[in-house]
């Protein structure tokens, strides 16, 4: 009889804050192609010949101001999720990150070395994105394939229009939203116009005009409709009326045009409209990392401040509240039953 694990899978972390570690993640990570999706001459004259030549020792300098005792607050975060599943469930459960290590591989082949046979992979990205979702899925085929062909794996698919998830964000902020508040701003990161283009097998998106769209085929698929969806569904569940609410769209890199607003312009011109009491959710990680913990919650609010705001508060992300972690459990008790469905 085959035997069933789950893997759960977040984006990464430098093994350490030293330069060189710190290079040798933004290496594996930038050269990506489904991260900078140009071809591999232009991405590695990109890459190696001119962002890891002054990018690492700033980023190192960075993940200093959020490491903790335990480490990467990421793979803290993300083993301590794997922990209070693992008690709910009767089967083994396993974190991989997509760079670095632990590593996809090595978390599949700790499930093997159990026994399983039948794998229950969750990419933590509540939205579809070419470079979370797709990336993880195309590397843990591709480690399929190559090392564990007698392994099945069943995958956790984007979740961000399930109730039990919605609910569950909303609940986690309304219990941190603070009373006097002018507006709360979801900041999702941000990718590429392009990629949204490109991860469209539809050929029907159109950003001027689809993504507020009840309906569109290109939906599924579409990372900055399923951000807007996310925030719609959470709002409506917060009751806030929509004048009380911002998107916008963090962490962009290089001079391509990415998905809009940006979250820096953003709080360096909402002071000058009368808005000076912000409160400020990151609904595209689950986890805070790096982006949420220093470049919201540190660099962000040093821009909303000095742009004249008078109050910012970031609202933590799910990390592992006990009503996530039951999110989690009911999303991959789904896909362990639909083993017995093939």
């Amino acid at each position: 009889m085959a035997k069933k694990g789950i893997l759960l899978i977040n984006l990464g972390s430098p093994r350490s804050t030293a330069v060189e570690d710190v290079k040798e993640y933004l290496d594996e990570f930038l050269m990506d192609e489904r991260v900078i999706d140009y071809r591999w001459i232009f991405r590695a004259l990109l890459v190696q010949g001119i962002i890891l030549k002054t990018r690492p020792a700033k980023s190192a300098e960075a993940y200093k101001t959020v490491w903790t005792d335990e480490g990467s607050p990421l793979i803290v975060i993300t083993e301590k999720i794997r922990k209070k599943l693992q008690k709910l469930m009767d089967v083994p459960v396993e974190i991989g990150m997509r760079y670095a290590e632990p590593s996809i591989e090595t978390g599949i082949r700790n499930l093997v070395e159990k026994g399983v046979t039948e794998i229950v992979l969750f990419p933590l990205y509540p939205q579809y994105a070419m470079s979370t979702t797709e990336t993880v899925i195309e590397k843990a085929e591709e480690i399929r394939k190559k090392k564990f062909p007698d392994v099945r794996i069943n995958y956790v698919q984007p979740f961000y229009n399930r109730d039990l998830y919605t609910d569950c964000l909303a609940e986690s902020i309304r219990e941190k939203l603070p009373e006097n508040f002018d507006a709360l701003l979801f900041s999702y990161h941000g990718v590429p116009e392009r990629h949204i283009y490109k991860t469209d097998p539809t050929k029907t998106c159109n950003m001027n005009d689809c993504c507020h769209k009840d309906t569109n085929p290109s939906h599924a698929f579409c990372y900055r409709h399923q951000c807007f969806s996310t925030t719609d569904r959470v709002i409506r569940k917060l009751d806030l009326p929509k004048d009380k609410v911002i998107v916008s769209f963090q962490s962009r890199l290089g001079k391509d045009k990415w998905i809009e607003p940006y979250t820096d312009h953003t709080l360096e011109t909402i002071p000058q409209k009368g808005i000076k009491n912000l409160a400020i959710v990151c609904p595209a990680f689950v986890s805070d990392c790096l982006e949420t913990l220093e470049e919201i919650s540190v660099e962000g609010k040093e821009q909303f401040m000095e742009a004249g705001g008078e109050t910012f508060t970031y609202i933590p992300c799910l990390n592992d509240e006990d009503r996530w972690i039951e999110v989690v459990h009911i999303l991959c008790e789904e896909q362990l039953n639909q083993f017995y469905l093939i």
